[in-house]
Parts: C-alpha cells; structure tokens; sequence
C-alpha cells in the first residue's frame, strides 16, 4: 500500500466510524420508541412495518451496490447512498403518518443498503487481515456504543420530547462522514471494460421485493397465506429468483457471484447468519415490549435493558475480532454461539416476576454471543476473497444479515400476533377486548383507558406470546451452533491463491 493512502487512512477510518455510528445509532433508538409510534399511528399489528421498510429496501438493494461498487469505486456508492440515507432520515422526522413514515423509512433502507456494505469493504481494501481483527473492533465498538446510548437517547426522546427526533438528531455525524471520504479517499483503480448485470439486477430486486413482502403481509387480516394475491406473490417470487440464478451462471459479471458459494467459510457463514440475524431483531424488538407491556416500564426502562447486550457486544466483538487469527473460524464460532444459547435459555425461562437484575444477565450474555459471531462473518467475507469480489462478498454478507432480520421481524410479528389472537379467544374474561386494546397497554397513559381488569388480563396474554417467542429463538440458537460446527478450523483466507489481497494501487 504507497504512503499516500497510509497517511490517509486515519482520516478514512474516522470517517468510515462516523457513517457507522449514524448507521447504528439510528437501528437501536427505533426500538424503544416504537410503542410510542404505533401508540400515534396505528395498531400493534404494524409495528414490524417500521423495521420492514427499512430492511426490505436495504436486503433488496444491498448486492446491488456491492457489485455497483466493485464495478466504477466505493466512493461513488458511499457518497450517494450517504445523501439517500439522511434525505430519508429528515423525511422520516417529519413524517405525519404511518404511511409517510413507511415509506420513507423505505428511503432510508436504499442508502443504507449502499453505505453498511461500502464500509466494510473500504476497511477490506485498505487493511490486512491482521489489521482488520483490531479495526472491526474498533467498529464493532462504535455499534456497541451506540447501541448502548441509542435506546437510552430513544427513550429520553419518546419520555421528555417527541420519537420524531430519533430521525434526525445524529445527521450532522452523516454529514461530517461525507466530507472526511470525499477528501480524503482516493482510489487507484485500472480503467477495465465492465458488463452490468441489468438483468440480474432486476430479476433480484422484483423477486426478493415480492417475497420479503409476502412474508411480511401473509397471514394477517385479509391476507391469509392461500388467498390469490399470497400465492401470487409467493409463486411469482419463485419463478423470477429461479430466472435470476440461471441468469447469474451465464453472465459475464454477474451481480452475486455464484462460486462464492463454493468457499466453506461463506457458505456456512450465510446459513448462520440468517438465524443470528433474526436472533437480534428479535431480542431488539420484542425486549422493549415485554418490559413495557409485561413489567410495567417505560421507553426509558426499556431501553436500559438493551443496554448490556450492547457491552456484551463491545467485548465480544473486540475479544473474537482478535482470537479469530489464532484459533480459526469454527472454535471462535464455537464460543459465541454458546453464550446466544445461554442468554436465549435464560430469556425462554423468564416470566413476569424475574428479577430485573437476572434480565439484564442474560442480555449481556446474548451481546458477547453476538459480537463474537457477527465479528467473524464479517471478517469471513472480507478475507475469503480477493479485490475484484471482495464487493460483492460483503454485500452478500451484509444482505444475508438484512434477509435474516426482514424475515425474522416478519415470521415473530406474525408469532406474537397469533399467540395473541389465540390467548384472546380461549379467554373467557376477555369478551368485548380485541388486540388492539395492546396499544393501550403500551401507551404512557393508555391503561387508564382500559375497563377495569383488561390491563391485567391482557399483560398476562402478552407475556404469553413473547414466552413462546423466547422459547422458539432459544431453538433457533441451538441449531446455530449445529451450523457453525461446520467451518473450517482455520483463519479465513483467499481459497484461489490468484484472487489474492492485491488490489490495484497496492
């Protein structure tokens, strides 16, 4: 690497960490106020669309910047996916629906989808692989930070101000971020004749919309999963996601790279990563309404019981981030697939008068998990390949990371909502109270509007359907570790020696 992008690097790397920090910060304070928005908007039913929005547009777009990236520069991608991120950020602050604020948390998803990838490829292209362990710490430390203080700042605003500000207040680090990579990173690229892949692209983009969609709808009121418009959707999906691998194997430069799949590393890394990957939107968002709904807490509250999973990361991340060079993928894994497993076990045996102290235990338990294992997907992705897909191998990972979360936001909503419908019906003091009378549960003052009784009855059926969601997540990371047994018990490195670390200008 010549002294020129040495010298630079800090500036690049302070730049990168900014643009994470409004990246992450934005994620953690949505969930404690979203019992306030659904509280101003609509019912519990849509609370999954204020994560859907954002995860669908992200999942869709996020290979598509990758190989967009790989193809004319990171800077460009980072740049305009930058201005896309903080226009629907503004947008979403000033939103006065629950419609407007769908669709622009939509907004919000793209530029997301372009800015999480570029980062960490940026980090890939300008660090080694034993620089990276330190520097993902270092990253992993900034969404620990704000994971810490994002759903304390999330909770201060629902309480004291308004959850409009939740949307706007962290734009100014977004701005910084640009100006630091507009000045600073340069990249020395060959001029090479591309092919873009516009079929690929479109096939992805409508096939993985209508399916993420369909997951996301079916099964609720009008929708049920053998109505036409679900299995037109689903079907649909099918078809064009089939048309867009058969695609991916002719094309000259295909937008996903197939033989990436052939890599060991990545492919057990992206079966995992959907479970853990939905193992966090859930704890993320149904943590904060079983301290709301169940214990009786505020958004404060609430978002103080995320507080140690985000510590818990920190340290996983920064101790995995450093072990996966010397004991290899699989025993790093290992170890952090254990800790989810205790914290989830812990949280399926929790009920209404656990301690909160204990609680707590078990989110810092679930964090060290998390940053452990998420760390060593990232370096997998990075250091599996070389320059040319190196792109593409981490949108890849970052999209499988958005796929788990929009299909586990998706299949719990749907969980919590059933588990609710049915604890209704088979209760007998429950006549004349529906579902939605959980939006008053989780209003401030909302109780106060329930008949008397209804508050106890509907926190008791509540707890209920978040238990067995606890119960099925803790499940899900038992076969995690099952999964992960299967890495290779080495550090990640280029499998074809001519698709090495080199990149043009190093």
């Amino acid at each position: 690497m010549n002294a020129l992008k040495q010298n630079k690097r800090g500036y690049i790397l302070v730049g990168i960490l900014l643009s994470t920090f409004m990246a992450a910060i934005e994620g953690t304070v949505v969930g404690p106020a979203g019992p306030a928005i659904i509280s101003s908007f609509g019912s519990v039913s849509l609370m999954s669309w204020i994560f859907t929005a954002f995860l669908l547009t992200m999942a869709v777009t996020t290979p598509i910047f990758g190989k967009v990236s790989d193809l004319y520069g990171r800077k460009p991608v980072f740049l305009y996916g930058s201005l896309i991120f903080l226009a629907g950020s503004l947008l979403c602050g000033l939103s006065q629906s629950m419609t407007q604020l769908i669709i622009f948390r939509a907004i919000q998803g793209i530029g997301a989808g372009a800015v999480i990838p570029v980062t960490f490829t940026i980090i890939g292209d300008i660090y080694n692989l034993e620089e990276r362990g330190k520097v993902q710490g270092m990253i992993s430390s900034v969404w620990g930070i704000s994971s810490l203080i994002g759903p304390l700042i999330g909770g201060y605003f629902v309480d004291f101000l308004s959850w409009h500000w939740i949307f706007v207040f962290h734009m100014p680090f977004g701005v910084v971020s640009i100006w630091l990579i507009l000045r600073y990173f340069r990249e020395e690229r060959t001029t090479r004749q591309v092919s873009i892949d516009y079929t690929g692209a479109a096939l992805f983009a409508v096939g993985m919309t209508a399916l993420l969609f369909a997951l996301a709808v079916g099964g609720g009121e009008g929708y049920s999963w053998t109505s036409p418009m679900m299995l037109g959707l689903i079907g649909g999906s099918v078809v064009l996601l089939i048309a867009f691998l058969i695609v991916e194997s002719r094309v000259k430069e295909p937008m996903l790279p197939l033989n990436l799949f052939k890599i060991r590393d990545i492919s057990v890394s992206t079966l995992a990563n959907i479970l853990v990957s939905a193992l966090i939107i859930g704890l993320t968002t149904y943590l904060p309404l079983w301290i709301q709904g169940v214990r009786g807490g505020n958004a404060t509250l609430s978002g103080l019981s995320l507080a140690p999973m985000s510590i818990g990361w920190l340290i996983g991340s920064v101790i995995g981030g450093r072990l996966i060079v010397k004991t290899g993928s699989r025993k790093t894994a290992l170890i952090g697939v254990v800790f989810l497993i205790i914290g989830a076990v812990g949280l399926a045996f929790m009920h209404k008068e656990t301690a909160l102290a204990l609680l707590l235990t078990f989110t810092f338990i679930y964090g060290l998990g998390f940053g452990y294992i998420s760390t060593l997907f990232q370096i997998i992705a990075q250091s599996s390949v070389g320059y040319q897909v190196r792109g593409a191998s981490t949108a890849l990972n970052s999209f499988i990371r958005t796929f788990g979360q929009t299909v586990g936001v998706a299949v719990f909503g749907l969980w919590v909502n059933a588990g609710i419908a049915n604890r209704l019906a088979a209760e007998p003091d429950a006549v004349g109270i529906t579902s939605d009378d959980i939006n008053k549960l989780l209003s401030p003052h909302g109780t106060a509007e329930l008949p008397e009784g209804a508050g106890g009855l509907l926190s008791g059926i509540l707890e209920g359907s978040l238990n067995s969601l606890f119960i099925g997540m803790a499940v899900m990371a038992v076969v995690c570790m099952l999964i992960v047994a299967a890495f290779r018990n080495a550090p990640p490195q280029p499998e074809d020696e001519t698709d090495g670390e080199a990149s043009p200008g190093n």
